[in-house]
């Protein structure tokens, strides 16, 4: 207690004095040294980094496995590994493979097209024009050197498969959307999956590789179309007479004509023919005699026999594709609707006259396509019909509604006087209500009888 308080108030310290030996507590403490501090001089070396030196015996470390990760590991170990990784080549080239081989498909046939298209329009594609530059213009005409900026902007790529471009500045036209749809190359497996479900389901268009081509005329709505600003718009508003008038007429592949007929409004309406003048293959679907001698010209029947059962439809219409519900579908529409399946060959020479007879079709249609009114008088029949049953399913519509806010009328009437009377007057209320009805029941049992 007494070295306590020295201890705390700074007392003297106890001289250091062994332990007594008849103290058995502290026997094992009497013979250690004093400690001193460890000396650095060996951490210093390379070795007692790397974990020898720490040994307290100095002796090195025995060696192992642990150290060499091709000891401790073997390939197989990694066989999922590897069949993950081949099947990801697997997909990646095959893509790769099928995606190029659509893009130089249709590389090949915007080439092939491209001279029609720009002959035929002043801008194809989505590049625009570049400016021509002198020497072009001194050595080939200012028409040939203002060409189309970038070939590759002729085409865009909506999706590996399918591909579109856009034309527009012609006379009686106002523009053409082309769509190019190819095999999915780049998915072998859904294409295989659709070519069987295509056995089975006759919904299910079986793939195949085409191009689809829709062509707008103005029908004499330049002034609608074309805005003032634009350079030649004066002289477009000046001559408005690109109107012809309005029919349904095709050219169809027979293998093709039940399901058109089937998912398009336009040629169900159409009486379906066959023309001695064209292949067997082909047949005609117009909605008068009179219109298809006007149609079907040597040059047509030329083009349609040299692409062959290439050609799905043409179709010129004014008549919507689905079925009209309103009366603002009936609204004519004039359009021109190109279908050809392409070669696979690469050879475009055979599809290209079809091509230019449709792109130049709208200035024969707005030259000589005003018929007599007999024939449009049984062309307009035929739009009436369909206008009258919108009508009159308009109309019965409308009454239903009405019936139907008449009988809440009555209802909350009724209400309303049920809660106005007391318990009384409520129950001769509801027997009235009773054999009212019981008279009605008993007059609609004797007029049936």
């Amino acid at each position: 207690m007494a070295g306590i308080v020295q201890a705390i108030f700074g007392g003297s310290k106890p001289s250091a004095s062994p332990i007594p030996a008849g103290d058995s507590d502290f026997a094992d403490f009497a013979g250690a040294p004093e400690p001193a501090p460890a000396s650095f001089s060996a951490a210093s070396s390379p070795v007692s980094f790397m974990g020898s030196g720490a040994a307290p015996t100095g002796a090195a470390v025995p060696y192992t496995k642990w150290y060499n990760i091709h000891e401790r590991h073997s390939l197989n170990e990694f066989k999922q590994e590897a069949v993950i990784i081949g099947l990801i080549a697997i997909i990646v080239t095959v893509h790769m493979l099928g995606t190029g081989a659509n893009r130089r498909k249709a590389k090949a046939w915007i080439s092939a097209h491209a001279t029609v298209l720009q002959k035929e329009f002043a801008l194809v594609g989505f590049g625009g024009r570049k400016a021509p530059t002198a020497d072009e213009v001194e050595s080939e005409g200012l028409a040939k050197a203002t060409t189309l900026e970038l070939p590759e902007v002729l085409l865009k790529e909506k999706a590996p498969n399918e591909f579109s471009t856009y034309a527009t500045g012609r006379q009686n036209v106002a523009f053409v959307d082309i769509n190019l749809t190819l095999y999915k190359r780049y998915s072998p497996i859904t294409m295989l999956f659709e070519f069987v479900f295509s056995l089975f389901f006759e919904s299910l268009e079986a793939p195949g590789e085409k191009m689809e081509a829709i062509l707008y005329p103005f029908d004499g709505r330049e002034a609608l179309t074309v805005p003032g600003q634009v350079p030649g718009a004066h002289e477009l508003r000046k001559d408005t007479k690109s109107s012809y008038d309005g029919f349904v007429w095709a050219i169809v592949n027979k293998e093709t004509m039940k399901g058109l007929r089937e998912s398009r409004y336009d040629v169900s309406i159409t009486t379906t023919k066959d023309s001695a003048k064209l292949p067997a293959w082909a047949t005609v679907m117009s909605e008068s005699a009179e219109i298809t001698d006007f149609l079907l010209t040597p040059e047509l029947i030329k083009a349609v026999e040299d692409a062959g059962e290439l050609l799905n439809h043409l179709i010129i219409t004014d008549q919507p594709i689905d079925q009209p519900l309103t009366l603002e579908d009936t609204t004519p529409k004039k359009r021109v609707y190109l279908s050809i399946r392409t070669p696979s060959s690469g050879d475009y020479s055979s599809v290209l006259p079809i091509f230019q007879y449709f792109v130049r079709v709208a200035d024969i249609l707005v030259q000589s396509a005003h018929f007599r009114p007999e024939v449009l008088r049984k062309v307009r029949t035929t739009r009436e019909d369909t206008i009258r049953k919108l009508q009159k399913a308009g109309e019965d519509e409308k009454a239903e509604e009405r019936n139907l806010e008449r009988e809440k009328a009555k209802k909350l009437k009724r209400d309303l006087e049920l809660k106005a009377l007391d318990a009384k007057g409520q129950k001769k209320y509801l027997e009235k209500e009773r054999e009212k009805e019981m008279r009605r029941s008993q007059k609609k049992q004797t007029q049936k009888a």
